[in-house]
């Protein structure tokens, strides 16, 4: 039984301290810190390091200045964009030694997965967070981040004390990451594609190029360019699905061959 217990207790605070990371990675430093120096958390020595004052300084010094940087609109995303190649394999490092002294490939094994797992929950958060960026009131990005912040906390809360309910709650996440994440990569795509269409970066024929490489070079090619990049839009916007896309595309290059066989 007390095996079982502790096989639970390490797979939750494994899951939990990589997940955790992939959101608030200074959050979840301090709480566990502060909770190993002050005796409130049991942390296995490969961890103990995180109760060293320097640390909890420095872990504390970076979230006071994430706690308002991730409230600024178009800021919190470019750090996100840079804490990519952060939260990711801390995420990964802080899984291999929440599995304490084992064997080195279960070590292995523990970061590759807290790996994957804090990039979900990153990949989630940036998503998210870049598509609040498009409203251009302040007060949901401080509502999201608060958010945030307290969903942190509590989970790893969850992990420690609560690991069966926490390993649930997980499983949820996870399965609504894998619902959420093409969704938001989908409406990600539009807002890029809007953005680089008003600044100039991109134009008809950096979108159609491959598609419309049967258009040849005659006159009515140029209209054929506009009306395939008008079925991009409305395939984006969603007027459209794939298949229609693809058919009305199709009709326009069909068209187009049959003008230049004449």
């Amino acid at each position: 039984m007390e095996t079982y217990e502790a096989l639970l207790a390490t797979l939750a605070l494994m899951m939990g301290a990589s997940w955790a990371s992939g959101i608030n990675l200074y959050a979840v430093l301090l709480v566990l810190g502060i909770g190993g120096s002050t005796g409130n958390i049991d942390l296995p020595t490969e961890l103990a390091v995180l109760e060293d004052p320097l640390v909890i300084g420095a872990a504390g010094l970076m979230y006071f200045v994430e706690f308002f940087v991730d409230k600024t609109p178009g800021v919190d995303t470019g750090w996100d964009t840079i804490h990519t190649f952060i939260r990711i394999p801390a995420g990964a490092m802080l899984a291999a030694g929440a599995v304490g002294d084992v064997t080195p490939a279960l070590e292995i094994a523990a970061g590759i997965l807290g790996g994957g797992i804090a990039a979900t929950s990153h990949a989630t958060k940036a998503g998210t967070r870049l598509l609040i960026n498009t409203s251009p009131e302040p007060f949901s990005n401080w509502s999201a981040s608060i958010t945030e912040d307290v969903l942190v906390i509590a989970g790893l809360w969850a992990a420690l004390y609560h690991p069966e309910a926490f390993l649930v709650l997980f499983i949820v996440f996870i399965i609504l990451s894998i619902w959420l994440l093409p969704k938001l990569w989908y409406l990600i795509k539009i807002i890029l594609y809007k953005i680089g269409k008003f600044f100039g970066l991109v134009n008809a024929e950096s979108v159609t190029t491959v598609d419309t490489t049967k258009a040849g070079n005659s006159e009515h090619a140029r209209n054929n360019l506009l009306a395939i990049e008008k079925l991009y839009e409305l395939r984006d916007s969603g007027a459209l699905t794939e298949q229609e896309f693809q058919l009305q595309k199709n009709k326009i290059l069909n068209k187009d061959d049959l003008q230049d066989a004449k």
